[in-house]
């Protein structure tokens, strides 16, 4: 079966909205003399409708709000109202090695999407035509590899800040579903590598992430963080109570494909199948765990339950195992 035909084995009869044209607005910089400099926002949604849920999406290490078009430009088609912030780890930024806000990093970035919370009003004003379409009721997080971890603090989940020793409780409640990428898993496994540039993946306690929240892995994603494999980016499934389900995708890397962005050159697997189900696949769960509509979710499961799928696999606690 060639790459088309994969990508439409799942896309057949999947209840949703219509692709719609889609409006994009970057920069949007928000006020953050705390941060050091302004949070730098870009905002894309359909260009109609009204009662827009929201998903804050979150990227991986070194990117910016220009990264995962083929995420955010599928779910803004599909009726959601996608908002990107660029991290202060980002590229683009250059901050200096010994920056004093490096070792606060994974603190910083989930204040960032704290802060375009707070000030969704003035998200809203700077996109033409956005201005009361957003449905605040419904708003979701997500996020890619560093970004996941950041998403899933907004979820529930703690992290041990590496300079106290404390994990604290930083979740939000409007979040009130997730997406989580290519994820770092239980912090008993890292190399020295991750200890000593990534403290912050020493401790995290996944027992708290009590959030709706779709995990999504590569069976073949071996990162330079841990002595495990692949396995531990399954994890944030396994280990905590709101992670519902885990979608599995054969032989994909790191990149799942390339959501990172269209033909980026940090993509280690590209694959436009796979991009596509995990396009598909994470519009039908958040329509379902925001109360949308979830009967495109409903037919994904039996998808994936009626006959094995030639990209990956689909596992719902409560149907496949106790975790």
């Amino acid at each position: 079966m060639n790459d088309s035909g994969m990508a439409s084995v799942v896309a057949a009869g999947i209840p949703g909205p219509v692709p719609a044209p889609v409006v994009s607005v970057k920069p949007v910089v928000l006020p953050a003399p705390e941060r050091g400099e302004g949070l730098r926002v870009r905002v894309s949604a359909p260009a109609t409708g009204g009662d827009l849920p929201v998903v804050l999406l979150s990227h991986g290490f070194g990117s910016s709000l220009e990264g995962y078009g083929p995420l955010a430009d599928y779910w803004a088609a599909h009726g959601f109202a996608v908002i990107q912030p660029t991290h202060l780890d980002s590229r683009t930024l250059s901050l200096s090695g010994d920056d004093p806000r490096r070792p606060q990093m994974w603190r910083l970035r989930v204040e960032d999407m704290k802060r375009i919370l707070d000030d969704l009003d003035l998200l809203e004003a700077a996109v033409p035509g956005l201005a009361g379409r957003l449905d605040r009721g419904r708003i979701a997080a997500s996020g890619h590899s560093f970004g996941g971890q950041t998403a899933g603090v907004l979820l529930g989940m703690r992290v041990r800040d590496p300079q106290t020793g404390v994990s604290e409780d930083l979740s939000d409640p409007r979040i009130r579903a997730g997406v989580l990428l290519a994820t770092a898993g239980d912090g008993g496994h890292l190399t020295p590598f991750a200890v000593e540039n990534f403290p912050w993946l020493i401790g995290p306690d996944f027992s708290q992430l009590t959030t709706p929240t779709l995990v999504v892995a590569g069976e073949q994603d071996d990162l330079p963080l841990t002595v495990r494999g692949a396995d531990w980016t399954t994890d944030a499934y396994f280990l905590s109570p709101g992670a519902e389900s885990l979608l599995t995708l054969f032989g994909a890397g790191h990149s799942l494909g390339g959501i990172p962005g269209y033909e980026a050159a940090e993509t280690t697997d590209e694959n436009p199948s796979r991009v596509a189900l995990i396009q598909q696949v994470t519009l039908a769960y958040l329509r379902h765990a925001l109360g949308i509509d979830g009967s495109g979710w409903e037919t994904m499961r039996k998808t994936f339950s009626q006959a094995p799928h030639p990209l990956g696999r689909l596992d719902v606690a409560s149907e496949s195992w106790d975790k």
